[in-house]
């Protein structure tokens, strides 16, 4: 288990502000145990969260030529027929796995191929089961070709908590099946848009988990 990159800025300012209030505890109401119980509780607590938020677990991959691969940890909550209006501004299967702040949040690459499309989308912060969020929210839409000519386009979705999207991707670049192209930082909502007809392996309510559960088949 590592404890991925994302996460330094947060521990940090964790850190310190759990050595203000233990110093200020111990040092202004030394006579208070309760205040000091509560300094060292509260520190703790905000630590093991934020290990836990950007926790970046080793794991065997799952790979396949024809296989599409989850992108993310979460609870497959949409699977239906769909306009696209972005990218193929026709009707797409959309499935879309829903990030709480205990998965990992860690994305990836469902299919390898050439990033063929990418765009950041500032927005705003509805919660990530909201409809509206896959068209309102702060996102990003990356389209992924592969090599016998299918495209997936998959979108990060920024949600009520999460108000931050990384990505590492950028048009032209290759994408690996399974390699990481982005993180969401406190959960929220990744959508596919695949092909009509598209073979799943999944319904709705199923658990995911990114790089190792398979979605479906190109």
């Amino acid at each position: 288990m590592k404890f991925h990159k994302e996460g330094y800025a947060s521990l940090i300012l964790v850190l310190v502000f759990s050595a203000i209030i233990i110093f200020i505890a111990r040092y202004f109401f030394p006579e208070y145990a309760i205040a000091q119980w509560f300094a060292y509780t509260l520190s703790l607590f905000l630590t093991i969260v934020i290990v836990q938020f950007f926790r970046h677990p080793s794991r065997q991959h799952t790979k396949g030529d024809q296989l599409i691969i989850a992108p993310a940890d979460g609870k497959v909550v949409v699977i239906e027929e769909t306009t696209e209006n972005e990218y193929f501004k026709d009707k797409r299967l959309q499935v879309s796995i829903f990030m709480s702040p205990v998965n990992v949040h860690v994305n990836r690459y469902p299919i390898a191929g050439i990033v063929s499309f990418f765009k950041y989308h500032p927005g705003k912060f509805l919660a990530a089961w909201e409809p509206k969020s896959s068209t309102d929210n702060e996102r990003t839409t990356v389209v992924v070709k592969h090599a016998n000519g299918t495209e997936i386009l998959f979108r990060q979705i920024a949600g009520a908590l999460a108000r931050r999207i990384v990505w590492y991707c950028k048009q032209g670049d290759k994408a690996e099946q399974c390699g990481e192209m982005g993180f969401i930082k406190f959960g929220s909502r990744v959508d596919l848009f695949l092909p009509l007809g598209t073979k799943l392996n999944v319904k709705i309510g199923d658990v995911v988990r990114g790089s190792q559960s398979i979605l479906g088949e190109i």
